[in-house]
């Protein structure tokens, strides 16, 4: 298993203890929530369950009579047709109180969102199941998670009913790191460089299922055309599924996400209001903290802004590269990918979305700059043109230690040379910001770089760190 150190030692203790446990796991789409459910529990399952997308009430307690009657093979009782989620929860503890005691025995019910319909009844007895009967044992472990990851902490972790404090162990699975996603490609002996990893993660992010459908011997770009981009791609209809798979009233989240996917430096609460036309209060709350809660969107604070004024950034990479490069030409063949790999457009945007990809590595950052210890405030600095200096910081770390790095973040093709007129930048950038901010900071001009800086005079003279992209990859 690639990464998730964490997440399956917390499992994998579940396994020993002498009580039973309540697992509650979160984390957006396509993340790898069931497979590591099974990839450790599977030996243990007594009892599994997925619920089914937009099905009714009716159909979702068909599929779990059928389950029940599958777990339990040649002993299955002919149930006939449950009326209500109380017939079927009656079926499930009797079955569960003939188990063995001598080994745990895990109940996974995945999509549990779905299965949970309105006014079903679903959530309330389950509630009872763990209140009641497994909680007071000590061999079954309760797994339940689904992709609608706000639905689960709403409902599930933070419930003020029958749930509240009953999750023992709540687990969030991320995105792989560049690292995680370097070391997944090698366990598929895929040999990418260390650029052309990025420029995957950049355009499809950390996503274990999108990283699997990448083939041995093809280039990125390659890779790229055929998933998103050709008519039987898996990713060329993946985001008009995305959000109405996560959300009910999905149209705001995709109102929110477009207005953000194409700001380079991220919105405010009152910006993304006046892009969207989403009227302040309850749905624009709902939709924003549920974006939030699923790792699609986040928040930091400019430096210096004394309001403190929270800034949103899309996080999602794929959907950032849907709104910029798909929408619009998913109906054109499939070589119009060359097209744009090609275009100044989207050289740009890969410089843009390389210090996003920073944004998202703080922690290896500061590792590779001996400050991993250090308290620090992370953000982008931009400053207008109508202000006495017209100029940008790609990534500010300001830190606890009286130092601040001010980041530079540049993606080539090839190495990197720094000339005399971009020297002169760097100095300008680094006085003018100690002149508007008024710190009394020590400055450190960093680079950070997908290839190689070659060194020279002016390299040597403006240049405090140098952090390479292999760095963010350790």
């Amino acid at each position: 298993m690639i990464g998730r150190r964490e997440q399956n030692r917390i499992m994998q203790d579940a396994l020993k203890l002498k009580k039973s446990s309540f697992i509650a796991i979160t984390g957006r789409r396509r993340v790898g929530k069931t497979y590591i459910v099974r990839e450790i529990y599977s030996q243990q399952f007594c009892f599994s369950i997925t619920g089914i997308q937009n099905g009714t009430m009716r159909v979702q307690l068909t599929n779990f009579i059928q389950k029940l009657n599958e777990c339990q093979g040649k002993n299955a009782q002919a149930h006939g047709s449950v009326k209500n989620w109380q017939e079927a929860f009656i079926l499930l503890k009797t079955y569960l109180k003939s188990l063995p005691k001598t080994k745990k025995q895990v109940i996974f019910i995945d999509e549990l969102p779905w299965i949970a319909t309105a006014k079903s009844g679903f959530i309330q007895l389950l509630a009872n199941l763990w209140n009641d009967y497994l909680s007071n044992e000590k061999h079954f472990i309760l797994v339940v998670c689904g992709s609608a990851t706000s639905w689960i902490t709403n409902k599930i972790i933070n419930d003020k009913g029958g749930f509240h404090n009953r999750v023992t162990t709540p687990i969030h699975l991320t995105p792989f790191t560049l690292a995680e996603t370097k070391l997944f490609f090698k366990s598929k002996n895929i040999q990418f460089t260390n650029t052309g990893i990025a420029e995957i993660y950049m355009a499809l992010g950390g996503l274990p299922y999108y990283l699997e459908q990448i083939n041995k011997g093809e280039s990125p770009s390659k890779a790229i055309e055929r998933l998103c981009f050709e008519e039987s791609g898996i990713l060329k209809n993946e985001y008009h599924n995305l959000y109405k798979a996560l959300f009910d009233n999905w149209e705001y989240h995709e109102a929110i996400v477009q207005a953000l996917a194409m700001s380079q430096k991220g919105l405010t609460r009152n910006e993304i209001i006046e892009k969207t036309k989403i009227s302040a209060g309850g749905n624009f709350n709902r939709a924003i903290n549920d974006l939030l809660l699923t790792d699609f969107v986040y928040t930091y604070h400019p430096f210096g802004n004394k309001k403190r004024e929270s800034i949103y950034k899309l996080a999602d990479e794929f959907s950032v590269f849907y709104h910029r490069f798909m929408k619009g030409n998913t109906h054109k063949e499939a070589a119009i990918w060359q097209t744009i790999a090609q275009s100044q457009k989207y050289k740009i945007w890969k410089g843009l979305a390389f210090e996003s990809l920073c944004l998202k590595h703080i922690d290896e950052i500061k590792n590779a700059l001996g400050i991993r210890n250090v308290y620090s405030e992370n953000a982008s600095y931009f400053r207008s043109k109508n202000s006495k200096y017209g100029f940008q910081i790609d990534l500010i770390i300001d830190r606890k230690d009286a130092a601040i790095n001010l980041c530079e973040c540049k993606f080539y093709e090839s190495n990197f040379e720094i000339t005399k007129k971009y020297a002169e930048e760097i100095k300008m950038r680094k006085a003018a910001f100690r002149e508007e901010t008024q710190t009394k900071k020590m400055l450190f001009n960093t680079m950070i770089t997908n290839e190689n800086i070659i060194e020279n005079e002016y390299s040597l003279e403006v240049i405090d760190y140098y952090v390479p992209l292999s760095e963010l990859m350790h």
